[in-house]
Parts: structure tokens; sequence; C-alpha cells
């Protein structure tokens, strides 16, 4: 196993999970939850298979497309969401 890449891999998607949407969700439901056990295991099953859905999808297009290209989309991607959340006038209904 290389270590240093899972040591990267551990620390980014650690550090992009802390306060999201799913974060803030298993808060809601351990605190409302009698069993928080089971909030904890759900919350863990989910973030491994959404991982593991992503490491597949990444794995085939990166079979297809060369690295520098999946950077570029995924770049693009981010700076249009960017956009789209600070340009003014665009609340949603």
């Amino acid at each position: 196993m290389e270590w240093q890449l899972f040591g990267l891999t551990f620390m980014t998607v650690f550090l992009a999970e802390i306060g999201d949407k799913s974060q803030l969700a298993a808060i809601a439901l351990g605190s409302s939850s009698k069993s928080p056990r089971a909030v904890l295991f759900g919350s863990i099953a989910a973030l491994i298979l959404a991982s593991f859905l992503g490491v597949l999808a990444g794995g085939s297009v990166a079979g297809f497309l060369p690295a520098k290209a999946l950077k570029a989309i995924a770049a693009l991607g981010f700076a249009l969401l960017a956009v789209k959340l600070l340009w003014p006038g665009q609340e949603e209904d």
C-alpha cells in the first residue's frame, strides 16, 4: 500500500467533510436518535460507499481521458460553482 497516498487521501476527504451537509445531518440524527451507534455506522457505510463509487468513476474515466484533462474539467466545474454561488441576483426560488 502507498502510505503517502493513503495519508493524503485521508486528510483531503477528512478536511472536505468537516462541516458539510452530511456531517450536519449526522449531528441532527445522532442528537435525536436513541441509538447513536446506528447513526455512526450508517454514516460510515454511506461515506465508504460514496467514496467507493467516486473511485470507480474516477478509475473508469481515467481509462479514456488523460489526467490533465480530468484536472481541467474538475477545475472548470469548481469555477462554475463558485461563479454561480457568488454571482449577485441568482437566488433560487
